[in-house]
């Protein structure tokens, strides 16, 4: 569990320092979550209605904006043939760099989303629901999106096409997450079912992105 550990504390030092990505992406939800209600116009219910989608929208897009340096950094400068050549299992190293990518870059974007939440005029039902789903469902992002950087990764500016590949592969994760926060605040619509096929979703993404992912990177290898 040392090594893990200190892969872990590794990612998560790369991803929040200066070019890390972690402060772009915290960055670019602030903006997007800002801005989108002065082009709606001052409708309040209006706000209220599309304000979960809007953060969900944001967190996705910020989430991807910051996936271009998973494993780009890495190969950059020979470390993960070492990875590749350790006795971890290349699926779990996947998996450790995405959890701490996650730490440094999503869960921020959740931290973040109660006081954006207030620029959406959404209620307190709305925000505890748009956290939770956030929390359970930005993993997942991180997850998926692991796949893309993985198969872009010997490219140079590969981010743009590890998004198009990877967006496809997030909207279920979008609509159960959005249809989750908007079954808390709308009766009769029940909010747990989504919820637990957004569980289920991160769970699934989990497995498939992990092994994708490590499957890419050793097809690139050589």
């Amino acid at each position: 569990m040392k090594p893990l550990a200190a892969l872990f504390l590794r990612e998560w030092r790369l991803s929040t320092r200066v070019g890390g990505g972690a402060l772009m992406g915290a960055l670019f939800f602030l903006i997007v979550v800002t801005v989108i209600p002065f082009g709606v116009g001052p409708d309040l219910k209006l706000l209220a209605r599309i304000g979960p989608a809007i953060l969900w929208i944001g967190a996705l897009l910020a989430t991807l904006l910051s996936l271009d340096r998973l494993f780009q950094a890495d190969r950059d400068d020979g470390a993960l043939d070492l990875l590749m050549m350790g006795e971890t299992p290349l699926e779990l190293v996947v998996v450790v760099k995405c959890l701490a990518h996650w730490a440094a870059t999503g869960l921020p974007l959740v931290i973040a989303a109660p006081f954006l939440a207030v620029f959406m005029n959404l209620d307190p039902p709305a925000i505890g629901a748009t956290v939770a789903t956030l929390l359970v469902g930005t993993p997942a992002l991180t997850f998926l999106g692991a796949i893309g950087a993985a198969l872009t990764v010997s490219l140079r500016r590969g981010g743009l096409l590890s998004a198009i590949l990877i967006l496809p592969l997030t909207t279920p994760v979008l609509i159960f997450g959005v249809s989750a926060t908007t079954a808390a605040v709308t009766e009769p619509t029940p909010f747990l079912a989504p919820f637990l096929i957004l569980v289920a979703l991160v769970l699934f993404s989990l497995v498939v992105g992990a092994i994708a992912a490590a499957q890419a990177l050793r097809l690139s290898a050589n």
